[in-house]
């Protein structure tokens, strides 16, 4: 009877031990935080690695994002690094380690976000570089805008503008690629009128993280060295116009000085219309969103995204969805920015006479 009593012991610890076997530990819902595919149930679960929300539209671009992936049933673990590098990459970890099924990631540093990529594609976890390039790594898609042709269209609005003078030419963070990328744009079609002898570019700095205050120090020091003879400032967004424009403020020059943007921040548009700013960059945001999301998902559920060109960021060439910029000034402010609803009439002329609000 003893004997008997052990084998049916041992014959139900058994059973007990391979059924426990057969069960799957819930960390994380079924499908989360392998990379995805056809396989994936439950909702996609995105993580979202921004590098910073200090400008308006980076602002906008969280809340289109997270507005759009919500419409889609997906879920949102977003992530803001605030400028850091090491916060970026160990924020990025945290996310990874959070059973995410698609990372998307706008870079601090493009040569820096190559180790995020590298750790996610270790986890098997697709990777999209959002506005910026992630440079040496192998991401899966680039979602931005046409980048060196929004230098060349900064470049081209001041040298239509301005044919003749001295030029400043004021970067953003170097790095930044897409800042390295407007410079080529800028530098591609201002190049031949140097050539030419038609103007001199008597500064090109880029101003550190695109702060303001950087932009400030750099237009004081080119009016300083030029006697104030300075005929265009190409600032490569609108922040650095911001800080240009202050000290141009100084030596009472804002007006007679052309200034280019780029973002269409409300304090720019506003700047523009009231004749202190030349004119901005309109990116529109909510197709950049709206792409990166609907693609994640793609990438999440193992389906290849259509693009139609590629960027080489130094090790492959990464597929791209390049969006299409828009140059504005107050000529065109109205049927651009404010009919799309990007602002409001009210809010863009608030310090422009009634009587020259657009009709």
């Amino acid at each position: 009877m003893r004997y008997a009593n052990r084998l049916i012991a041992g014959w139900v610890l058994t059973t007990l031990v391979v059924a426990a076997g057969c069960v799957t530990a819930p960390p994380t819902e079924q499908g989360a935080g392998t990379g995805g595919g056809a396989n994936k149930t439950g909702p996609v679960r995105i993580g979202f690695s921004m590098d910073t929300l200090k400008e308006e539209r980076w602002q906008r671009d969280k809340e289109l994002f997270e507005a759009h992936a919500k419409e889609l049933g997906a879920q949102v673990f977003t992530e803001v690094a605030n400028g850091d590098d090491s916060q970026q990459v160990n924020q990025a970890d945290n996310l990874l380690t959070r059973g995410i099924d698609v990372l998307v990631v706008v870079p601090h540093n493009g040569e820096i976000a190559a180790s995020i990529v590298n750790k996610a594609k270790a986890a098997g976890v697709p990777v999209i570089s959002y506005d910026r390039l992630i440079k040496n790594s192998d991401v899966d898609l680039y979602v931005s805008h046409q980048v060196e042709k929004i230098g060349e269209m900064q470049a081209q609005y001041a040298l239509d503008k301005v044919p003749k003078g001295n030029y400043v030419l004021i970067g953003g963070a170097p790095t930044d690629n897409n800042a390295l990328l407007l410079r080529v744009g800028q530098k591609r079609i201002l190049d031949p009128a140097v050539a030419r002898g038609d103007i001199k570019i008597v500064a090109d700095p880029m101003a550190r993280d695109w702060l303001p205050v950087e932009a400030l120090k750099h237009t004081e020091n080119a009016l300083t060295q030029n006697s104030n003879n300075v005929q265009a400032i190409v600032s490569s967004n609108d922040g650095t116009a911001g800080g240009a424009i202050q000290a141009l403020e100084s030596q009472r020059l804002v007006g007679k000085v052309v200034v280019t943007g780029q973002d269409a921040d409300l304090a720019a548009c506003q700047r523009v219309v009231e004749g202190r700013q030349s004119m901005t960059i309109y990116k529109p945001i909510k197709p950049l969103a709206y792409s990166a999301v609907e693609n994640a998902v793609k990438l999440a559920r193992g389906e290849k995204p259509a693009t139609s060109t590629t960027v080489n960021n130094g090790k492959i060439d990464v597929p791209a969805i390049l969006e299409e910029p828009i140059s504005v000034d107050a000529n065109n402010m109205a049927t651009t920015v404010i009919k799309d609803g990007f602002w409001k009439t009210e809010d863009v002329y608030k310090n422009v006479p009634r009587d020259k609000w657009p009709k």
